[in-house]
C-alpha cells in the first residue's frame, strides 16, 4: 500500500543531524516509512537541504541525447537539428527552471555546458570551439 510513498525531512544539515534515526522514520499502521535523501515532485528532484544539485545533475544528463544527435548530424539539416535539440534537450533544460533561481553559478554551470554543446551541434562546431558564434547563428540563447 505504501510502496509509492516517500518521506523526506527538510532542514539544514545541522538540524537534520541533530535528529535521531528513530525520529526520522514514520510509522503508518504496520508499515514504517524510512526517509529518502531526495524525492521527485512534478519532475523536480528535491533533497533534504533544498539544494538544486541533484536536480541539475539529473537535467544535465541530456548529453546522451546530444551524442545520439551528433551521430546523425551529417544527414540532418541545420533546421531539423535545431528542432530536435529544442524538443529533446532545450525543453528538458527549461522545464521547471524557475526552481533554479538563486543558486551559485557553480551549481547551474552543468546546464550552461549542455546548452553550449547543443548550440555547437546545431552550427556544426567541434566540441572545444568557442560557443559565441553558435549563439549568434542560432535561436538558442545563453542564460
Amino acid at each position: 500500500m505504501l510502496a509509492k510513498s516517500d518521506l523526506i525531512w527538510f532542514g539544514s544539515r545541522v538540524s537534520l543531524n541533530m535528529l535521531s534515526a528513530n525520529a526520522l522514520e514514520l510509522q503508518v499502521g504496520v508499515d514504517t516509512i524510512h526517509p529518502a535523501t531526495s524525492v521527485r515532485d512534478l519532475g523536480v528532484l528535491l533533497d533534504s537541504e533544498l539544494t538544486t544539485s541533484h536536480h541539475v545533475s539529473n537535467v544535465a544528463s541530456c548529453f546522451f541525447q546530444l551524442r545520439r544527435l551528433r551521430q546523425d548530424r551529417h544527414i540532418l539539416s541545420r533546421e531539423v537539428t535545431a528542432l530536435l535539440i529544442s524538443a529533446f534537450v532545450v525543453s528538458r533544460l527549461d522545464y521547471c527552471n524557475s526552481v533554479l533561481a538563486g543558486p551559485p553559478r557553480s551549481t547551474t554551470e552543468p546546464l550552461q555546458r549542455a546548452l553550449d554543446a547543443a548550440a555547437r551541434l546545431v552550427v556544426g562546431l567541434r566540441p572545444f570551439d568557442h560557443v559565441t558564434p553558435a549563439y549568434e547563428a542560432t535561436s538558442l540563447s545563453s542564460h
